[in-house]
């Protein structure tokens, strides 16, 4: 059953109206019709509704609210990306499988070796489209929420926020150690749920100052093993890895 994102406001009587780009959608790409069923998220309240629509026009989607029905895709780990500004398309690919694998906020973050740099509306504009990349995907993978593309920050804005999370682990290739599994493992022996960040370097990793400055404000230096990975790599791996450990007590 196709699934969509809407504001409270356009929630009222027991109906819910679809407006925008999503129109075109129900009508041309999945050709819907009056009668049938979606499901639809009220992304301001994180509820969910099995709906009928009931009339469909060139500017709208009006649907009827059948019953509210359970969240099932969101767990117990609220987990943020702080990646490193990567070349070509490569953000778009972490955010988009990041978001299918359950990742609730994306940090793109300047770091000493990013190669690519963004300001005024190149920012804007690269924003707001990995926004409505992690909008797509939500959709895409029945998540009850569509993880948020913050605007770009630094490492000295990062580091002072540490504290703000459970843990937040760096990942680092120099590091021979310490290791993500016995991270979590000593987060999970305290705790049920988990507000977890990870750092990612760029192409061409993170600077060692960098890393200290990170660790002496808290953060945890860990290494993925024994080879070396890309940078969209990492983020994939790290998401699936924290899942698998803590959602849902891991089970």
């Amino acid at each position: 059953m196709s699934k969509f994102f809407v504001k409270e406001n356009q929630i009222s009587n027991n109906k819910i109206k679809i407006i925008d780009e999503d129109v075109n959608h129900i009508k041309n790409v999945l050709r819907l019709n009056v009668g049938e069923e979606i499901k639809i998220c009220d992304q301001d309240n994180s509820k969910n509704y099995r709906c009928e629509i009931k009339e469909i026009s060139s500017k709208k989607v009006e649907c009827e609210i059948l019953e509210e029905i359970e969240n099932e895709a969101e767990g117990n780990v609220e987990l943020h990306i702080i990646q490193g500004l990567p070349k070509a398309d490569k953000m778009e690919l972490i955010i988009q499988k990041g978001t299918e694998l359950g990742v609730t906020e994306f940090i793109p973050t300047n770091m000493k070796r990013c190669i690519v740099k963004l300001d005024g509306k190149d920012q804007v504009k690269k924003i707001d489209r990995w926004n409505k990349i992690a909008e797509v995907a939500a959709k895409q993978s029945g998540r009850d929420l569509i993880p948020k593309v913050t605007n770009l920050e630094s490492i000295k804005t990062i580091s002072s926020k540490i504290n703000e999370y459970d843990l937040v682990l760096v990942a680092y290739e120099m590091e021979k150690e310490t290791y993500i599994k016995e991270e979590l493992q000593k987060l999970k022996d305290i705790k049920e749920t988990y507000k977890i960040a990870v750092v990612i370097g760029p192409e061409g990793g993170l600077e060692l100052d960098e890393v200290e400055t990170l660790k002496s404000q808290g953060a945890k230096v860990i290494s993925l093993g024994k080879r070396i990975l890309r940078t969209e790599t990492v983020a994939l791996q790290v998401a699936s890895i924290i899942m698998y450990e803590l959602e849902n007590g891991g089970k």
